[in-house]
């Protein structure tokens, strides 16, 4: 079992503002458990050379089992976990009407109940080292809603709502529970609908839109705030 001074966990984090995040975190002297699901490539690419403080794991976070070895692997590796980040996300874009079972299921499981295992999961090896800080990656358009992404949006402002009935409940073991708004970004997920991104450019105060790698800068720089729970963040330039 390794000795380090701060481990964090990175959902999704191989691929867009994931990848970006655990770049940065291990810039700042993290050790890092890199979650991923599909882009092992990317994941493998991604801690090669790290040395023996980066471990990638696959797991789909909406499966309770694979959670649940995720952090066995993280806890027998590093014996600890002091920061989640709960990045992983996926969208099924459809107009309400036209949006089906399994679409709209597949975006909940991934976004919000997936959120859910990450964190039922994570406290227990979080309460034994004394504490920690949860950031969920929420999103503009779970304050705001969307047209075409209802199922998106819901995910989303469901995840506020964890947030802050998760900071009430864990503040007494020193788990801080923050939200994240990252802004309109152009990553894996953002880049695919010109639309959106001519919309979320003409929205924004500064018309432009937001820079993943100050984002995720942003974030880290937050991790270490130990003052603050319960809050949803935004690092947006559109009015919320």
């Amino acid at each position: 079992m390794l000795q380090v001074r701060k481990v964090a966990l990175i959902t999704g984090g191989a691929r867009g503002l994931g990848r970006h995040l655990t770049d940065s975190f291990i810039a700042d002297g993290y050790a890092v458990v890199v979650n991923y699901l599909h882009a092992e490539v990317s994941a493998k690419e991604l801690i090669k050379n790290r040395g023996i403080y980066a471990l990638a794991v696959k797991a789909d976070v909406g499966k309770a089992e694979q959670v649940r070895e995720m952090l066995c692997q993280t806890n027998d590796y590093f014996g600890r976990l002091d920061l989640i980040i709960n990045n992983a996300g996926l969208t099924r874009d459809n107009l309400l009407l036209k949006q089906t079972e399994e679409e709209w299921d597949a975006v909940i499981r991934t976004n919000l109940t997936g959120c859910f295992h990450i964190i039922r999961e994570a406290v227990p090896l979080m309460i034994e080292t004394g504490g920690g800080h949860i950031i969920n990656i929420a999103s503009y358009a779970g304050v705001k809603g969307k047209a075409g992404q209802a199922a998106y949006s819901a995910s989303k402002a469901a995840l506020i709502g964890l947030t802050v009935s998760a900071a009430r409940e864990l503040a007494e073991h020193n788990i801080r529970v923050n939200a994240i708004l990252p802004g309109y970004l152009l990553t894996d997920m953002g880049a695919q609908s010109p639309k959106a991104v001519d919309q979320a450019t003409k929205d924004s105060l500064l018309h432009a839109l937001s820079n993943p790698v100050c984002i995720a800068q942003s974030i880290v720089d937050f991790a270490t705030l130990d003052y603050i729970t319960g809050q949803i963040i935004s690092l947006d330039s559109r009015l919320l």
